[in-house]
């Protein structure tokens, strides 16, 4: 008969792990890129923390440069034109340079705001408010002053190089 089919000898199962779908990464794939991840956040968190001292030289240099350039454009044929443009290239350069609200404000709200240009040394101040005060008589005369132009674009090169070196910081 069959002799196989009797016997009671108990065999060995298959390993489970055959039937495991397989993970695809090794484990240290895994806590690489945990470790990469956790690197860069604290890279970003410490690119953002890291205090950067700008220069304050950098853009009044460029702002003076270009204040220069428009002054260098104006077509110097009316006295009141003139006078109306180098005070509107002024009050652009003290705004962009000096933190001042100038350009925003008439002459009589410039004058009577006491916190004014304190970035500027008291000399450059002096010089901002008779020049700019010079520019709004001309500007606002109700007869157009008898004057040569290339009088105004020079006054105001001069009061825009005053202006450039009188910085405190």
């Amino acid at each position: 008969m069959n002799e196989k089919a009797n016997s009671l000898q108990l065999i060995e199962p298959a390993s489970p792990d055959a039937l495991l779908p397989d993970s695809g990464l090794p484990l240290w794939w895994i806590a690489g890129g945990i470790a990469t991840v956790v690197v860069l956040v604290i890279l970003m968190i410490w690119w953002k923390r890291r205090t950067t001292t700008v220069s304050p030289a950098g853009p009044r240099r460029a702002a003076y440069a270009a204040a220069l350039a428009d002054l260098d454009r104006i077509g110097a044929t009316d006295t009141r034109s003139t006078t109306v443009q180098c005070s509107l290239i002024l009050r652009k350069y003290l705004t962009a340079t000096a933190d001042d609200p100038a350009l925003f404000e008439t002459h009589d709200e410039f004058v009577s705001r006491q916190d004014a240009l304190q970035s500027l040394t008291h000399d450059a101040r002096a010089a901002a408010e008779s020049g700019l005060a010079r520019l709004a008589k001309l500007k606002y005369a109700q007869e157009i002053p008898a004057m040569d132009p290339e009088v105004i674009l020079t006054e105001s090169r001069t009061l825009l190089e005053t202006l450039h070196h009188g910085f405190n910081r």
